[in-house]
């Protein structure tokens, strides 16, 4: 008898004993998932937060390039070549794609929807992977960049003027008087044009009319091409800065996007 109760006793004390155990592995599962379920919070409301300004910046671009294309017309078009390549054009465009971007991530997170986060994710990465093949070929090619640019730009000057230009016309004007310079490469590519030894007025060191046609020594003879390059190389740390920028926030928008999506299809699978 006594025996009987001393093994009844064991198996009262073995089965606390693992009732305590799996209690406490239970509460440590309990905390962990309410950290991982903090965590999955704090990513969507930041994804939201993050996609929604995404989305009116969006909003912003759209609305200044419709604003630029109905008031300016093909405003800032110097390109003979690409005549739809004005800035009023790419702000659309630009507008356009950063509105359905964060447009798909902001509700993708709301409603951790795993079709619109990877059609997020994929859009995002290909943007990326663009970005990146463009800057390449830009540093592999730059001398025939250079040389189809300057060439085109010359081609456009042509165009300077005359009806249906005005987009053209008015860049360059804008072009020559705020970085105090006068056509491609030389102010010499405006003869060609007029036929005679004559510039625009906004070629002048000081302003007035007709007074392109005055002494040559009155021009601005700085070539317009190298004076864009070399506000550019002024600018290049802030340029990178910027480039960087819009890099780490891409990778990071990768990263949350497929951390939402793998945790939603780990939650669909449990409650399968």
């Amino acid at each position: 008898m006594a025996t009987n109760l001393l093994k009844i006793g064991k198996s009262v004390l073995m089965l606390k004993l693992k009732a305590g155990a799996f209690f406490r592995k239970y509460v440590l599962e309990l905390r962990r998932c309410r950290m991982a379920e903090g965590c999955m919070r704090g990513l969507r409301y930041g994804m939201v937060f993050f996609n929604l300004l995404f989305w009116l910046g969006g909003c912003g671009i759209l609305g200044v390039g419709v604003w630029l294309s109905v008031t300016q017309g093909n405003f800032a078009t110097l390109s003979s070549s690409l005549p739809s390549l004005s800035a009023a054009n790419l702000l659309i465009v630009v507008g356009t794609i950063i509105m359905v971007i964060g447009c798909l991530g902001c509700v993708g997170a709301v409603k951790e929807s795993r079709p619109l986060l990877l059609s997020f994710f994929i859009l995002l990465l290909l943007i990326f992977f663009l970005e990146i093949l463009s800057i390449t070929l830009f540093f592999v090619y730059q001398d025939q960049i250079d040389h189809y640019a300057q060439r085109d730009l010359k081609r456009g000057l042509q165009l300077f003027g005359t009806e249906g230009n005005v987009g053209l016309t008015n860049a360059w004007m804008i072009v020559q008087t705020d970085f105090r310079c006068c056509g491609v490469t030389n102010h010499t590519d405006w003869f060609d044009v007029y036929n005679a030894s004559r510039v625009p007025d906004s070629c002048c060191l000081e302003y007035s009319d007709n007074c392109g046609l005055e002494n040559p020594g009155t021009w601005w003879t700085a070539p317009c091409y190298e004076r864009v390059k070399d506000w550019l190389q002024e600018n290049l740390v802030a340029l990178w800065i910027f480039a960087m920028c819009t890099a780490l926030t891409q990778i990071l928008g990768l990263v949350f996007s497929m951390t939402m999506f793998c945790h939603a299809v780990k939650v669909e699978t449990f409650y399968a």
